[in-house]
């Protein structure tokens, strides 16, 4: 049994793999086989709408419907996962999103059908995205048991480390992809190698997890659960969830159509050594995989700034990084930035724009700490539970309103969200509250 210490250092969870723990293996190993999936895919997803023959407007509600399963799955899935136990409730959600792939994958062919292609990647969303609704709040609880209050950011910046390096590797696989086939075969293709995750990761859950100690709850008790837990959420939290819904919502209306701003506003290739000249579907791969290098370079070394200068500073750089990154990349100059006196080319200006958008990951350890650190003992995942619920279901029609400004205009729809962006960070700013073991 690691000790509190050991528990959060943020290179624990790759010593626990390595050292073949069997529990964390199997959770270890389907983390990170699903988190590849839903990279490799998730943020093209706009542009496999746009080819399937969706306009803006449609694309956006695919966003929606994407915010409100984050909204709505988390409480289902975890009073099944305490009704049926984790071993079934992890196998049946693994082989969901498994599905949910392969329709992605089979929706080009269902022509014979009079339902329009675009129409099946709604259903197909609705199966993979089963798999995040497993233990959501477990996961913030056991950390808050796991560490003492001032490292609260580095125990969750354990977790996020060992998720985000296939945040990492996700997009490169996509990218290599794409750079040998036009977008409409290659795209199928990364589809075809994320449901082939998904099932890798279904099996060895089921082969190897350990169900002899899992618990049996009771049901769900209903609405009045939701509503109990609503009005039980620490005061302290309410600046937070304030702030951070009108960061999301506006992240909300922009996420989904990024992958349209580079390919086809923004247009940006790149040629590289040995790899040669990457179209710009293809280097949207690459880009990804920058946020996420800098994010996983920066994540761990500001959770331990955190314990000196506070969880408040760390989330509000997040918060600002997120406002921001919209308006900087859709006026992004045709000819490239001048940093500090040199000339960037636009290929370097967009890449320097996604490695600054990696700075919003920085806080999120830190944002976790601050969610879960005023629960009470025993309430955290209920905590948890309660703030993601509120936050995701105000934040549902985000991608639909961006997605009806995005058909007005690109910079109409990006300057917007930056601007919804900015006003929940100051509001964060004047009415947040730390935490006291970082004041």
């Amino acid at each position: 049994m690691a000790t509190d210490r050991e528990r959060a250092d943020p290179f624990a969870a790759f010593r626990q793999f390595l050292a073949l723990e069997r529990d964390v293996l199997v959770l270890s190993l389907a983390m990170f086989a699903f988190s590849l999936g839903f990279q490799m895919t998730g943020r093209y997803m706009g542009r496999y709408l746009e080819v399937l023959g969706a306009g803006s407007l449609v694309i956006g509600f695919y966003g929606s419907l994407g915010n409100l399963i984050g909204a709505v799955y988390p409480y289902p899935g975890g009073a099944i996962s305490d009704r049926i136990g984790s071993r079934t409730a992890l196998t049946a959600f693994g082989l969901a999103s498994t599905l949910g792939f392969l329709l992605w994958f089979l929706a080009p062919e269902f022509t014979f059908l009079p339902v329009p292609g675009w129409a099946w990647i709604f259903v197909g969303l609705l199966l993979a995205q089963a798999w995040k609704s497993f233990g959501l709040g477990a996961t913030f609880a056991i950390v808050k048991q796991s560490v003492p209050p001032e490292e609260l950011a580095t125990g969750f910046a354990s977790t996020e480390t060992f998720r985000r390096t296939a945040f990492l590797l996700g997009p490169l696989v996509a990218a290599g992809l794409l750079a040998m086939y036009e977008f409409e075969v290659g795209f199928r293709y990364v589809l075809a190698v994320a449901a082939g995750f998904g099932l890798l990761a279904t099996v060895v859950q089921y082969l190897l997890y350990d169900a002899s100690e899992d618990s049996f709850g009771k049901s769900f008790e209903g609405v009045q659960q939701v509503l109990s837990d609503l009005r039980g959420m620490p005061e302290t939290l309410r600046p937070l969830l304030v702030g951070d819904t009108l960061v999301r919502f506006a992240n909300g209306m922009v996420y989904v159509f990024v992958v349209l701003v580079v390919t086809n506003v923004l247009e940006v290739s790149a040629r590289l050594p040995v790899v040669g000249l990457l179209g710009p579907d293809a280097f949207f791969g690459v880009l990804l995989a920058v946020e996420m290098a800098v994010a996983l370079l920066v994540m761990i070394p500001v959770s331990k700034l955190a314990q000196r200068f506070g969880l408040k500073p760390v989330v509000a750089l997040g918060f600002v990084v997120y406002a921001v990154f919209p308006a900087l990349l859709v006026n992004a100059p045709e000819g490239g930035l001048t940093v500090a006196g040199v000339a960037l080319s636009e290929t370097a200006s967009v890449t320097l724009l996604f490695g600054f958008s990696g700075l919003r990951f920085a806080g999120l350890p830190a944002h976790k700490a601050l969610i879960v650190g005023p629960a009470e003992e025993n309430a955290g995942g209920r905590v948890v539970g309660s703030y993601y619920l509120a936050r995701n279901a105000v934040v549902i029609p985000s991608a639909a309103i961006g997605g009806w400004l995005y058909g007005l205009s690109p910079e109409l729809a990006f300057g917007l969200a930056t601007v919804v962006g900015l006003v929940g960070t100051g509001y964060f700013l004047v009415f947040g509250k730390d935490l006291p073991a970082y004041q």
